[in-house]
């Protein structure tokens, strides 16, 4: 994996349009000069590019309407009679024995922040060791040779298929299939779910002609392991094409030096058209081909790699986008395990 780099959103700035006020329709037209307003909607990330669109100019105030004007009511004609008693008064008087109520003081609405459109909020996830889940188990580590502390090299995990037996990973990760084993759910030099030989890496043309960063994903093929497939043994993710840039998701990756994964949940952003970005602290080498698995569908969207081959700082990472090519691709390797 590559390291990963941090950027700031230059300042914007906006210039309210001059007020020309007209005084005299007559003779004289004054011009009255209005302030060029600097709007700092700079919000500068702890780490990616921050996306920020500029705070909404709030309307002015609305001229206050007055109040409909009520006709008085004309007025009583004069009593006749010279006797007429006063009207008692509906207020009792009180006395020295009754206490006077105290008015309930009538409570002040507190203000509440809003934020403004198209901003981004930072706000960096927590990153720890992933509990042994389901989940988790779907995801491993890829090593080169012996499965021993210290020698796994990147990530990968599980994806739903027909023939069960598909890994995703970075394109970047690999380029020969020599010696390369999956290891589900390694923990401190412990392969809990067995071990599965990777047979097979396809990856897009545009990929292994052009690195195209955008296309760095890869679907390899593995070998079944005492005959067992790896997906009826740990499960599977499905692949998620076309996903909102927004989705939140759990981000898995084993860092070079730890002998479990990581794991941090964030809302995920868009970096450009073809990447996504996360803030989630210590991702780094090692990380690349851990999957983004959206928290509210369940869909694997992403792949650490991508954009600086995932990040060039440990705390933001990014992964190529998802759509038709990538399906594409899982379509060709799905036809090319169930021909072997």
């Amino acid at each position: 994996m590559g390291q990963h780099s941090r950027r700031t959103t230059p300042r914007r700035r906006f210039l309210a349009p001059t007020l020309f006020t007209a005084l005299s329709a007559l003779t004289v037209a004054a011009v009255v000069t209005g302030m060029h307003s600097l709007s700092p909607s700079e919000a500068t990330a702890a780490s990616s590019p921050t996306r920020t669109s500029p705070a909404a100019t709030a309307p002015a105030s609305p001229s206050a309407t007055a109040a409909p004007t009520t006709s008085a009511a004309p007025a009583a004609p004069a009593s006749t009679s010279p006797l007429a008693e006063p009207t008692p008064s509906s207020t009792p008087t009180p006395t020295a024995d009754t206490p006077t109520p105290t008015p309930t003081p009538t409570p002040t609405p507190t203000a509440t922040a809003t934020k403004a459109p198209g901003t981004r909020t930072v706000n960096l996830g927590t990153t720890a060791a992933a509990p042994a889940t389901s989940e988790s188990s779907t995801v491993g580590a890829l090593f080169s040779g012996s499965v021993a502390a210290g020698n796994h090299f990147c990530t990968a995990s599980v994806v739903h298929s027909a023939t069960g037996n598909l890994l995703l990973t970075a394109a970047h990760c690999l380029t020969s299939t020599d010696g390369v084993v999956f290891v589900p759910g390694y923990r401190n030099g412990t392969a809990p779910y067995g071990t599965w030989q990777v047979t097979a890496i396809h990856t897009t043309t545009d990929w292994s002609q052009k690195g195209d960063v955008d296309e760095d994903f890869a679907i390899l093929e593995t070998a079944p392991s005492n005959g067992r497939k790896v997906e009826d043994v740990v499960g599977a993710n499905r692949l998620g094409t076309d996903e909102s840039f927004g989705a939140t998701v759990r981000l898995y990756g084993y860092p070079a030096d730890s002998e479990s994964p990581s794991l941090c949940t964030n809302a995920s952003d868009k970096q450009s058209t073809y990447q996504r970005v996360i803030d989630c602290p210590s991702y780094p080498a090692g990380t690349s081909g851990g999957p983004w698995i959206d928290t509210a569908t369940g869909d694997v969207v992403g792949a650490i790699g991508g954009y600086q081959q995932g990040g060039d700082t440990d705390d933001v990472s990014y992964s190529a986008y998802f759509d038709h090519t990538i399906a594409t691709l899982y379509s060709q390797a799905e036809a090319a395990a169930s021909a072997s």
